[in-house]
């Protein structure tokens, strides 16, 4: 017999807040992380060239993380802790411990471990968070669940940015004669590491999730439906495009001796290729009949939506720029407004502490936009065109860094840099998610964020190669760099072609979208 499938229970504004509450915590961890690091890095004996490969860790383990997160988040059930939310809680358990551990680090080496730890943590706990909004909401309040994140993400982000500055105007120490990290940043990342775990927490047990039998009475397919169609279609591939990511690999890592580039290279080389073998592997194993893992993960990366595919382009662009702009912000403001480079200087630390200011302003806005202005301007020339616009307000940003002379105007900046952040965190997401389906949301989520982690990769490998070729010594040039990379992502937006239609107006309730 056949069943009409009924709608999900409308969420209140109660529920969306349990529902992304935890999303809080995970971004004061992020936000702790970006603002920070790049400084404690240099505090322990990094120099400004090193950076970018010090970063690697980051981006790589969400590479590795998210899909197989994702992946298997679809096929989890844990009976009353659900599908998501085991994820959400192990995460932030690991993460806790990072960030309670990262400023007691002895030498460069520990906190580098400490940061990979820290960021596949940190993926671990996030990428559900994405799925999880799917999960739980009727499709007409994706959006307003979306926005919600978003400004949990922003208030989150600017919390963990501006403790340290905070921290230092109530007195405590920020200084560090001795090279050592100082207390602002030790206090901060203890706060961060409690903040994480009990935000985690308070989604775990206010919300329940709905049972694989609920998600079919919803007509959506259930975690243990069978996916024939993805391993035909996989078995049916042929190797020509496999054999051709193998070989862009292999070019790569033969360009790094020939043209004497550095050799955090060789990891993008290596990760290309790395992609070729295992699609190799996927293919034989679906010809054969053997839906492991990695057949499935290769089979949805193979078989994305249009429209997934179409972001992915712009996703790629913007999250260069942000990756820049982490990166680099704390040596250009340090070297350009406070004038030192000297990781062990006061001044140093000043520009240090200014730059959790300016991330805290533009996640602030970042939080403000994503209930105001995104669906504001969303109603009146639709996603994808918001989406552009927000993007070169970014671009905007980061080539004001030029004309801007005095660290307070800085504000300016972030201002549109925020307006872009908000944008990034919310629009693609609304435009995917009414061309997802409902029962692999979690791995189609993972796999989006490989547009996210392989252009920071490419930025941790490749511009400390262009910084130190054409402008040694002078970060302030990566602002110009994420301008026109983030203005790219803007017009490469432009190309997507929106499935859903315009947003529906956010109201003071978003339980009201």
């Amino acid at each position: 017999m056949l069943h009409t499938p009924t709608d999900k229970p409308r969420q209140s504004f109660a529920g969306l807040w349990n529902i992304s509450f935890g999303f809080f915590g995970v971004q004061v961890g992020f936000a702790l992380q970006n603002a920070n690091m790049s400084r404690i890095f240099q505090s322990l004996g990094s120099s400004l060239d090193d950076l970018p490969v010090l970063w690697i860790a980051a981006p790589l383990t969400g590479l590795l993380v998210q899909p197989i997160v994702g992946h298997l988040s679809d096929r989890t059930w844990l009976g009353r802790l659900g599908r998501r939310r085991p994820y959400f809680l192990g995460g932030a358990i690991l993460a806790a411990l990072a960030l309670l551990m990262m400023p007691l680090a002895p030498a460069l080496l520990f906190a580098a471990i400490l940061l990979w730890m820290l960021d596949a943590s940190l993926n671990i706990s996030m990428e559900p968070f994405r799925a999880f909004v799917g999960d739980m909401l009727r499709k007409d309040q994706h959006t307003a669940g979306y926005a919600l994140q978003t400004a949990f993400i922003g208030t989150g982000a600017v919390v963990g940015s501006i403790f340290p500055y905070v921290l230092d105007h109530l007195g405590i120490s920020n200084d560090a004669p001795g090279g050592g990290i100082p207390d602002t940043v030790h206090y901060s990342f203890w706060f961060g590491g409690a903040v994480l775990f009990l935000s985690v927490l308070w989604t775990v047990f206010s919300t329940k999730e709905y049972s694989p039998d609920e998600q079919r009475m919803f007509g959506e397919a259930g975690i243990d439906d069978p996916e024939h169609l993805t391993m035909r279609a996989l078995a049916a591939r042929g190797l020509a495009r496999s054999m051709i990511w193998l070989g862009a690999g292999v070019i790569v890592v033969a360009a790094v001796a020939e043209f004497r580039l550095e050799k955090e290279v060789y990891l993008l080389g290596g990760l290309l290729a790395a992609y070729g073998l295992a699609s190799i592997a996927a293919i034989r194993l679906a010809r054969a009949g053997k839906a492991t893992m990695l057949s499935h993960i290769v089979g949805d990366f193979s078989g994305m939506p249009p429209v997934m595919k179409q972001l992915a382009v712009a996703q790629f662009f913007s999250w260069s720029a942000l990756f820049i702009m982490w990166i680099n912000t704390t040596p250009v403001v340090a070297m350009r407004y406070f004038g030192s480079a000297d990781a062990a200087s006061p001044a140093y630390q000043e520009g240090g502490n200014w730059v959790g200011v300016l991330f805290a302003v533009y996640n602030g806005v970042a939080a403000i936009a994503a209930l105001t202005l995104l669906p504001w301007l969303a109603e009146r020339v639709g996603k994808v065109r918001t989406h552009a616009l927000c993007l070169a307000a970014g671009a905007a940003g980061y080539a004001s860094f030029f004309v801007i002379h005095d660290a307070t105007w800085l504000l300016l900046a972030e201002v549109g840099i925020g307006i872009a952040w908000a944008s990034i965190l919310a629009m693609p997401y609304a435009i995917l998610a009414s061309a997802l389906p409902q029962s692999k949301l979690g791995i189609f989520m993972g796999l989006f964020n490989v547009f996210i982690v392989v252009p920071q990769l490419l930025v941790a490998t490749v511009m400390g190669s262009i910084m130190k070729a054409f402008f040694p010594g002078q970060p302030i040039w990566t602002m110009l760099a994420a301008a026109v990379v983030m203005l790219i992502g803007a017009f490469a937006t432009l190309r997507v072609i929106d499935p859903g239609g315009a947003v529906p107006r956010a109201g003071t309730d978003p339980s009201a979208v």
